[in-house]
Parts: C-alpha cells; structure tokens; sequence
C-alpha cells in the first residue's frame, strides 16, 4: 500500500482525484489540504510516497511549499495552464494533470509514477524546483522556514544575502533568515536588475546602497540605509557601476 496526500485549495478538485483513486486500491489516501501551510505539515507528519499539489494556492504556492521541504515527496501536479510551469514540468516533473482531466489521463499518471518509483523523486523535484525559480512570478518573494512558523519575504525587504556554508543568510529589518539554497540559486532567481553579485558571499540589492566607498585594494564596500557594510569585488564593483549606470 501506498500513502498519498492530496493539496488543493479547492474542494472540488479534490474530490476529483479522490474519485479517480477508487480505481487504484493499492494508493491510500492519508490527508487532504486545503493550502500548502496544511500541505507542509501533512507531508512532514506522514512521509506519503505520492502528492497530488496544486500549484497556484492562497498563502504559499505549491512550488514555495514544495521549497521547505528537505527532502521533497514524489509530485504529480494538478494545475490551470502556466506555460512557464510547464516547461519545467515537462524536464523534470513525475507528471502534470491540466485542470480539468479525465480518468484515462489521471491513470497515465499514475502508470508514469509507478514506472518510475525506482528512480530519485526527490533528485527530479529539487531539479524542478531550481527551472521553477526563474519563473517571473517566483522571483517576487522568498519564502523561509522560522523555527514551526514559515516567514514570507517580500524581495523589496531584502537589504542583502550572505552565503552561510550551506545555507544563505537573508538579511532584513527584523534580523536574518536562512534558507537552505545556494548563491547561485538566488543569482539566478532574483531580479538582476535590483540584486547584485557585489561579492563571491554577498548579493545586494541596490535600492539599498546609500554610497560605495573605496577598501584596501581593488575592492569596495556599499554602504546601506540601514548602516550594514556589504563587501564588493573588484567584479562585483563592475556588476554595481552597470546596474547603477554609474
């Protein structure tokens, strides 16, 4: 028997693939969520081998839910058409079900996750989750687990991020974040018109910076509203003085 959670803000999407379930004795379904808050415990709690996740819900998406989760279930998600979303589930993903679908359809999903349980799910849906990133609309916010609660950071309240060994340290006005992710995954994922790679451990973002002044050598330092001192490197001054149309 397999554990199954489904995730979906909308009940009666849900309860289409519940429905479609009855046809797959050997998949039990453990919990059904309504947002990705429920959807993260859920899954911390049971550990089920099959998610069915919506993409597009109140609160945190599927994606940024799918984000704090250190070692993410297989996915099959049921989503409205994005085609950005779709390129990265096509690369990566277990399957995509576009709302609405049929039964044939939901058990060609199934038959692909099935065939597929030998592989890596979580490898597929880390991959997934990085295509995912550069998605415009993900690049608004950043979304962090703090300590039980989860903290959604506008990007505009980001003052800068500092590398952390594996972590990233997401600085803002009410203290730092960690969030389990690269510098080049933010390089890649934030704006680069508003954040900068000042530094081989730093990323501005330069509505911040009040002034750059010179420091030992080639390299610099910007200076922000808030008082903090962010390193740059003699590329990363080149990066700044673009950005900045200095």
């Amino acid at each position: 028997m397999s554990k199954v959670i489904i995730i979906d803000d909308e009940p009666l999407a849900r309860s289409v693939v519940r429905e479609y379930l009855q046809q797959h004795p050997k998949l039990e379904i453990l919990q059904e969520c309504g947002d990705g808050f429920e959807g993260l415990k859920a899954i911390q709690q049971h550990q089920p081998d099959l998610v069915f996740l919506d993409i597009q819900m109140p609160k945190i998406t599927g994606f940024e839910m799918l984000e704090l989760l250190d070692q993410p279930p297989a996915v099959i998600f049921t989503t409205a058409f994005d085609e950005f979303a779709i390129k990265a589930f096509e690369a990566h993903a277990v399957d995509y079900l576009l709302k609405p679908f049929n039964q044939e359809r939901f058990d060609k999903a199934i038959a692909k996750w099935v065939d597929t349980r030998s592989s890596a799910p979580e490898k597929n849906t880390l991959e997934l989750l990085e295509s995912a990133s550069l998605s415009p609309s993900q690049r608004q916010r950043i979304v962090v687990r703090n300590g039980s609660k989860i903290k959604i950071i506008s990007a505009q309240d980001v003052w800068f991020l500092e590398a952390a060994d594996d972590y990233v340290k997401i600085h803002t006005q009410e203290g730092y974040f960690l969030k389990n992710k690269t510098m080049t995954h933010f390089e890649r994922s934030l704006d680069e018109q508003q954040f900068v790679r000042s530094h081989r451990s730093y990323i501005v973002n330069v509505q911040q910076i009040t002034r750059i002044d010179p420091y030992e050598k080639d390299n610099h330092v910007a200076v922000l509203r808030s008082g903090a001192k962010v390193p740059v490197s003699r590329s990363g001054y080149a990066k700044l003085k673009e950005v900045l149309g200095l």
